[in-house]
């Protein structure tokens, strides 16, 4: 079965996309930026503030949908400038602690100015 998922509290979707969508015990998380969930505007900073709103929002989409950051098996981390890997890295350690999933991490061009984009996949089989 597949569910469509929009978690309340979450950014809405910027487009014809779901925030998340749960395929069996699988959930897949799309590309979230730094929007507030609140005023669901674009909240720009330093790499290590929008990853952190980025992650924050993946968390609460992930909670909606019954998982948590330790079910994410697969990450995507989509970066503006490479040169600032390592302090999106700090900011991402603090999610994932011991709970280390793949993950690829790409250097891009967005349309917009945007520092970081991240999607993930969670196993969490519903209960």
């Amino acid at each position: 079965m597949i569910e469509r998922l929009t978690p309340p509290g979450v950014p809405a979707p910027r487009g014809p996309y779901s925030p998340a969508v749960r395929a069996g015990d699988f959930i897949f998380v799309a590309g979230q930026l730094a929007v507030d969930p609140e005023t669901n505007q674009y909240v720009a900073g330093d790499i290590q503030y929008e990853t952190r709103v980025t992650l924050n929002n993946i968390k609460k989409i992930l909670e909606g949908a019954g998982a948590t950051m330790a079910d994410v098996v697969r990450v995507g981390v989509f970066m503006a400038d490479g040169s600032e890997f390592s302090k999106m890295n700090e900011v991402y350690a603090e999610f994932f602690g011991n709970d280390k999933p793949a993950r690829t991490t790409i250097v891009c061009k967005f349309a917009a100015d945007i520092k970081v984009e991240i999607d993930c996949v969670a196993y969490s089989p519903k209960k």
